[in-house]
């Protein structure tokens, strides 16, 4: 069963994101219909990329308000292997940039991806502990 916590924010990463994909689309929609100049488009990225920080915070919210210390710390642990991951795929992208042996990386990714590896973290250290229970 979820925690209070946790339902809390699911809802308010729910409501995050919504905002996040119309801000999105909104900007996209507007910048290809009427192509407004650099100081506008530029206040429109940096609108549109807001979201993520309200995710951040929703998840700091979390952490927080979860009392269940196995959860948090399930949460935690797998957020720091995920930071670890992306950190050395950016410093090895970095460096094979440096040396002219890879091009443009779009940095707009380096949110969603370390999500991705969060979410795989959680299912790797929920199957490690199952077949732990399972073992004893």
């Amino acid at each position: 069963m979820r925690t209070a916590a946790a339902k809390r924010y699911q809802r308010r990463m729910i409501i995050v994101s919504m905002a996040y994909v119309a801000l999105i689309g909104a900007n996209t929609a507007l910048a290809h219909l009427f192509a407004p100049p650099a100081a506008i488009l530029a206040a429109m990225a940096v609108v549109s990329a807001l979201p993520i920080a309200g995710m951040l915070a929703t998840l700091g919210l979390y952490l927080e308000e979860e009392s269940d210390e196995f959860v948090r710390d399930r949460i935690i642990r797998s957020m720091l292997i995920a930071i670890g991951i992306l950190l050395s795929a950016t410093s090895i992208i970095g460096m094979l940039q440096f040396e002219q042996l890879v091009g443009e990386v779009p940095v707009f990714l380096a949110f969603p991806l370390w999500c991705g590896i969060w979410g795989i973290a959680q299912s790797v250290l929920s199957w490690r502990d199952k077949r732990a229970e399972e073992a004893a």
